[in-house]
């Protein structure tokens, strides 16, 4: 960071000198040098803030420069937020449905987009008419504009498709509101007090919100109420609950605190499971589930042969200690079953049964992991996904498997509930061949119309694709185009067919149709289309800038392959190297820009991100690097990097940058590292370990010295897990040679070789990396005398995914790495 200098200046209004010859020379003073006021007189600060604004004719231009900007840092400032600000507007499909009704299939798509000036997501619907040709073309036809959803948290249609229900969260203490649409209209709106419940869950992770099949209730997650606290007078005397005292001049204590869910639940601590009539608005929280237990994901049982309803849900274990469990697979949970007979109505003469306690089943106590909970067509299977593999290993992410338990009939379960395989975990998939499950969710309702085919999404490598599981064979097949580098998810399913996105690095989401047709030998395959009026619109400068652009998958053969490593762990890693075709035709390769994803068992996948885009758009070619560790590679390839962070994931990068400088695709002198969290983790190792190879890099959230990490994030686990390469050294006090080796094995110990100028762009609520992690880091670099520079957002966490943090962060990466690179 550029030192920062304070001059005394003398508030006189005869400076002794000419302005207009001294006008450039006293700018250059107050801004390259990044001159502060701090110690002068205020009139006299705004005297100088005007001067310093004047044009060379010596009159005010009404113009401020930044304090450390130059006037070519600013006018790039100008330029490039005009740009990014397109690819910003751009928005993203939530979710998609698709209903049956009198004049054909309707789909509806909950869209989001970001709200720059109000630092939100702005949601909205989009909804359309399909129409199916007789020449077995498909048009959609749009709704002439998308509405809406001001302050809506979730919207979720009924299984019919009459229904809408709307659920707007509190922003503070008060009630949240659901609301019951019909095709024209509001019908129901219900106000829950906070004394029922806080917000209702809608994160993707502990979010459950289901429909009965009769559409009379709504089950769902909701923040348990807080429990009560003492109350004490203006003396300091307690006061019992029930006093009759008024509360003129008490206050509330602060009582027993509460361990929270950690990184993106602050003021998440007990997720609870409650029913909505939505006919009375009555609300039920389910009795029966025990407070040692954070519930999630619930649907209903199907009614069959009349016998009861059952909310079935996922739980996790929180009794001890509440692991971050955002982005961590790892945390044991389970599936429960719990009998439902009616909300209360809140008269003298309550249901049959309402109310009442009734007992908890654990339908999955044989297996580590359970959840996403899906009930087949026929209502005969439950079907789950399970990451027992990240459970059993400790690893937070790693391959998944599917399965299968038998429903009863009767409502009666047995004490042992048998679990079958439907997926097997991948350890060593072959070429093209099948790579493991590794599923972000299901549909809700993800069935073709046999009843047995599951559609899901899964990453397939450095792609996601779509596939399809049948339930009875576990015969699992690629439905999205085996010969496409793009990524494709799901959406919705319109009986056999499918309304699914795609996209990747250089091309913006495009919504595909998929039909069904079968083969001679009557084996099923689809064909896909692009709908004529893509939601996906963008300004005439993200399109020009796109267009030059291209992209491909390059196989990097690893540069340890003699070391003691299973099959899986030797095969070549891959890359995603973005490029322009003008810098082909010309000769001259652009910038390269090395992206690495976090995790470290997470992955980049082949598909559009605006912010990477943007940077591709500016001139910079593009090295996204999927090192071992990843997913979507097969489980050996997966375990093969815990107990070497800090080394096989650099040497895999290095290779990767060796391999495209190599095959011409690199200028070895204008080459940038980019990354968050174990991303960044990489890149401050990077810079130290190769500290020659990159002329500026940027750092997300990093990961700079675990040892100062491991007593203050919410996954100390990981710390221990991703050190030493298993569970079984965890503790919750580390020892003298735990803090040595997570030294040892983290940026920090080569942080006197570095000498790459760096930005960081770090998060005050971050409780996955706590900021003091970075903060040390860059003091270091700064006593060294490094050049950094540092933004800090006061409001967000880990991912920093606000708009305008968002916004602000690949801004400043634009100029930062424009400022090296010379574009």
């Amino acid at each position: 960071m550029a030192k920062i200098f304070t001059y005394p200046i003398t508030c006189s209004t005869n400076l002794g000198f000419n302005l207009r010859s001294s006008h450039l020379h006293l700018r250059r003073i107050l801004f390259r040098r990044s001159f502060t006021l701090s110690h002068t007189h205020s009139s006299c600060k705004n005297w100088i803030r005007r001067f310093v604004a004047m044009d060379s004719s010596g009159t005010d231009s009404a113009k401020e420069l930044h304090v450390g900007f130059d006037l070519s840092t600013e006018e790039e400032y100008a330029t490039q937020s005009k740009l990014l600000k397109e690819f910003v507007n751009i928005p993203s499909i939530d979710k998609a449905w698709i209903f049956n009704s009198d004049s054909g299939p309707q789909a509806m798509f909950a869209m989001s987009q970001a709200n720059l000036l109000a630092n939100k997501r702005r949601k909205f619907m989009l909804s359309g008419h399909i129409s199916k040709e007789s020449n077995q073309s498909v048009n959609f036809h749009w709704a002439p504009f998308p509405i809406e959803m001001t302050g809506a948290s979730a919207f979720v249609p009924s299984p019919s498709g009459l229904k809408l229900l709307v659920i707007r969260n509190p922003e503070n203490d008060s009630p949240t509101k659901f609301e019951i649409w019909s095709s024209s209209q509001l019908e129901k709106e219900f106000h829950i007090p906070q004394k029922v419940h806080g917000s209702v869950y809608v994160d993707g992770w502990f979010e459950g919100i289901s429909w009965n099949s009769d559409e009379t209730c709504v089950a769902y997650v909701a923040e348990e109420p807080s429990r009560p606290k003492p109350t004490f007078d203006h003396l300091g005397y307690y006061k019992k609950e029930n006093s009759l005292d008024k509360d003129i001049g008490s206050w509330k204590g602060q009582g027993d605190w509460e361990e929270e869910w950690g990184e993106a639940y602050a003021g998440k601590r007990q997720p609870a499971l409650f029913v909505i009539d939505v006919e009375s608005g009555e609300v039920e929280q389910i009795k029966g589930v025990p407070r040692s237990i954070s519930v999630g994901q619930v649907v209903w049982s199907p009614k069959i042969n009349g016998s009861a309803q059952y909310l079935v849900f996922a739980a996790w274990l929180g009794d001890k200690r509440k692991f971050g469990i955002k982005y961590c697979y790892n945390r044991p949970c389970s599936l429960y079953a719990i009998k439902f007979t009616g909300v209360s109505s809140g008269s003298d003469e309550p249901k049959d049964d309402a109310n009442q306690a009734f007992p908890i089943h654990n339908l999955t106590k044989s297996i580590s992991s359970g959840f996403s909970p899906r009930f087949s067509k026929d209502g005969k299977f439950l079907l789950f996904l399970s990451a027992k593999t990240a459970v059993d290993s400790g690893a937070h992410w790693a391959t998944e498997s599917l399965h299968k338990i038998d429903w009863p009939s009767d409502g009666k379960f047995t004490e042992s509930v048998n679990i079958v395989n439907v997926t097997q975990v991948v350890n060593c998939p072959e070429d093209g061949c099948f790579p493991g499950l590794y599923v972000t969710g299901l549909l809700s309702d993800p069935w073709l119309s046999d009843g047995q085919t599951l559609m899901l999404s899964s990453y397939w490598r450095s792609c996601r694709a779509i596939l399809s599981v049948n339930l009875l064979s576990g015969e699992v097949s690629r439905v999205s185009p085996s010969d496409s580098d793009y990524s494709w998810s799901v959406l919705a399913l319109d009986g056999d067919d499918i309304v699914a996105v795609s996209s990747s690095p250089v091309s913006v989401p495009e919504i595909k149709f998929g039909k069904k047709v079968l083969d001679p030998a009557g084996k099923p395959s689809w064909q896909w289309s692009n709908l004529q009026k893509p939601i996906f619109k963008c300004s005439d400068k993200v399109t020009s800038g796109l267009l030059p652009l291209q992209f491909k998958i390059l196989k990097v053969p690893i540069s340890n392959v003699s070391e003691c490593l299973t099959e899986g762990a030797k095969k070549p890693i891959e890359a995603i190297y973005v490029s322009s075709s003008k810098a082909k035709e010309s000769g001259k390769c652009d910038p390269l820009v090395v992206v690495i994803h976090g995790g470290p068992h997470s992955v980049a996948p082949c598909s559009f991100s605006k912010e990477l885009a943007y940077l591709s758009s500016i001139g910079n070619s593009l090295l996204i690097v999927n090192y071992r560790g990843s997913l979507g590679f097969g489980e050996d390839a997966l375990q093969s990097l815990p107990g070497k962070v800090g080394s096989q994931d650099v040497k895999d990068v290095l290779s990767a940058v060796d391999h495209a400088i190599a095959m011409g695709l690199a200028d070895p002198s204008r080459i940038t590292v980019l990354g968050g969290s174990h991303g960044g983790f990489l890149t401050t190792h990077l810079i130290g370990q190769a500290p020659d190879k990159f002329v500026a890099a940027a750092a997300r959230n990093p990961v700079c010295n675990i040892a100062s990490m491991v007593g203050i994030t919410d996954i100390p686990d990981w710390c221990f897990f991703e050190a030493y390469g298993d569970q079984t050294h965890y503790t919750e006090a580390p020892s003298p040679e735990d803090m040595s080796r997570f030294h040892q094995m983290s940026p920090i110990a080569h942080i006197s070789k570095v000498k790459t100028p760096t930005l960081f762009l770090l998060g005050t609520q971050d409780l996955r990396v706590p900021i003091s992690n970075g903060f040390q880091y860059v003091r270091a670099l700064k006593a060294k005398g490094v050049e950094v520079k540092v933004f800090v957002f006061p409001n967000d966490n880990h991912p920093l995914d606000r708009p305008q943090t968002d916004y602000e962060s690949f801004l400043n990466i634009a100029v930062w790495f424009n400022k090296y690179c010379k574009l």
